[in-house]
């Protein structure tokens, strides 16, 4: 009687650690270092990011940034220089899109008003569109910066850890949409 009852609970023991085994590699996938490597979509640059869970809204260095109004609408023209992780050579391209909204930043530099733009970056096999304010990063280690509301779309956070996740995306990977997902509260000005 004795080694029946051990055999099954050695059994069901056994089943557990595999569902656990199998949940863990399942969250794996979605956990993220302080610093990852991000492909700028659809322009394919491979970028360094910094995971910032003290910011909010996420940042990309961008310079020449001019508001402007087409069609009766608000849109924001901006060039990115950066130096692409893929091949070590310094790119250059001119982005116009609409202004998806404007924020106030507040900081130890003051206040500083800037727009924010969708843009998307693979993270990981999945394309995602984010808010990013755009800002001269230039004097920066990262020219990406993803703030809380990008990581809370990613996954979870790994501080102690970097590059856990290489970008691979594709045509077939999956898109997550910035109206899809849900949002950490903020204020617009």
């Amino acid at each position: 009687m004795q080694k029946p009852v051990i055999a099954l609970i050695s059994l069901l023991l056994m089943c557990s650690t595999s569902q656990a085994m199998a949940r863990k590699a399942e969250e794996s996938k979605n956990v993220f270092g302080w610093v990852e490597r991000t492909t700028l979509m659809p322009w394919g640059v491979k970028l360094k990011a910094k995971l910032d869970s003290g910011a909010l809204t996420s940042s990309l260095h961008a310079t020449d940034i001019k508001v402007f109004e087409r069609e009766g609408d608000k849109w924001v023209r901006f060039t990115v220089n950066v130096k692409d992780q893929a091949t070590g050579k310094q790119v250059s391209r001119t982005f116009e899109k609409p202004r998806y909204r404007k924020v106030l930043i507040r900081g130890a530099g003051g206040e500083d008003r800037r727009p924010v733009v969708l843009m998307q970056l693979c993270m990981g096999d999945t394309v995602y569109e984010e808010q990013f304010t755009l800002n001269d990063r230039s004097d920066m280690l990262y020219p990406v910066l993803l703030g809380r509301r990008t990581i809370a779309h990613l996954g979870y956070l790994d501080v102690t850890r970097t590059y856990l996740q290489e970008p691979g995306c594709n045509d077939t990977s999956p898109v997550k949409l910035d109206k899809d997902q849900k949002d950490v509260n903020d204020s617009d000005d």
